[in-house]
């Protein structure tokens, strides 16, 4: 039902907005898991080159995060176009750095080391517009869910990944970006593990 300041409430909004997202997020989903078996099906030809792919897996691990952790709107009475616009963004931005990290075509490049290196400033860029959005997005859920969930981890963390990826960006440094990479990956892996095991 809507009210005079274009608000919504009912839970039925809640599954309206997720079937949406879920259909954003099957772009990036389907993108990713069809551009890494591109390493199966031709392992002479595309050769992995580590900070590329684990970014690759990286995506994979938040996409499913943030499908899980969304579950946490359910509980959110009023709604309004804003929310949902900055909802269906954020989905969007999964699918730019999809399309970013695993592109269509590789004509122009020697490999996805050479493409990589190329492209690796478009790609920090949307991950640090990523981690920013994902902050608005916590905080949309409401005070109550912020401390029962995150308490001082989760600043820490976001705090961690910005300057990570804010070196990244001024960094040619293949160790560094390996590195960076591979902690990302594991910092999400515990980060689902400890914190999103359940919904409630």
């Amino acid at each position: 039902m809507n009210d005079i300041h274009g608000t919504i409430n009912g839970p039925e909004v809640f599954t309206h907005v997720r079937i949406i997202l879920g259909m954003v997020l099957g772009l990036s989903v389907s993108r990713l898991i069809t551009g890494m078996t591109r390493f199966i099906q031709h392992p002479g030809r595309e050769r992995i080159y580590l900070p590329h792919f684990t970014w690759a897996l990286f995506l994979v691990l938040f996409i499913i995060h943030f499908w899980w952790f969304e579950f946490a709107l359910a509980h959110r009475q009023d709604w309004s176009f804003n929310i949902y616009i900055f909802l269906i963004f954020y989905a969007f931005l999964f699918v730019a750095m999809s399309a970013v990290i695993l592109p269509d075509k590789m004509d122009e490049y020697l490999g996805f080391e050479d493409y990589f290196k190329k492209r690796r400033r478009s790609f920090y860029i949307l991950l640090l517009m990523l981690l920013t959005v994902d902050v608005v997005d916590t905080l949309i859920k409401g005070g109550d869910y912020y401390y029962h969930r995150y308490g001082w981890y989760y600043p820490i963390r976001q705090a961690i990944l910005i300057a990570g990826t804010l070196a990244a960006l001024a960094w040619r440094s293949d160790r560094y970006h390996a590195i960076f990479a591979v902690f990302a990956i594991i910092f999400e892996a515990i980060w689902i593990v400890s914190l999103f095991e359940t919904i409630g």
